[in-house]
């Protein structure tokens, strides 16, 4: 059990330095626009969590580095999802599919809670661009759920 739990870990650290090497990629690649974490680290649920622009919320001493965190912190908690949902059976011999789905089913903590509490709007509605921004994010969580797999494949 304790090792199921330190392999969760790892897996869910994995799929999320694999969906921001994408990142890395689409920027360099691109031009796209780096993610940037630091709003997340001033998102403080305990004082609304929808926000008409996080911009305005009283800026938090090291945010950015607390938005980082928080990136990583759900990461990690989808690799322990995936695992509890999946079992130790999974962890003997991976599959992609339970990863692809829990992945984009993740998608939606981005676009109903994530977003709004940013101000964005449900699934960036209020952005610019909300129809690229969306597949952007079906992409990213893909990448995570490649991540997912790919790294429970390194450590059976």
């Amino acid at each position: 059990m304790f090792d199921m739990f330190w392999r969760a870990i790892a897996i869910g650290i994995g799929a999320t330095v694999a969906m921001d090497l994408w990142a890395i990629f689409l920027h360099k690649a691109f031009g796209q626009p780096r993610p940037n974490w630091g709003p997340v680290g001033r998102w403080h649920l305990r004082d609304k969590v929808f926000h008409d622009d996080i911009g305005g919320a009283a800026p938090y001493a090291h945010e950015k580095a607390l938005g980082w965190a928080f990136h990583y912190f759900v990461g990690i908690v989808y690799g322990i999802i995936l695992v509890v949902l999946a079992g130790a059976g999974w962890l003997a011999a991976p599959t992609f599919l339970p990863a692809f789905i829990l992945g984009i089913v993740t998608v939606g903590a981005g676009w109903f809670l994530l977003a709004p509490g940013m101000g964005a709007g449900w699934a960036a509605s209020k952005r610019p661009n909300p129809m690229l921004i969306r597949a952007l994010n079906l992409v990213s969580h893909t990448v995570f759920a490649l991540g997912l797999w790919g790294t429970a494949l390194l450590i059976r």
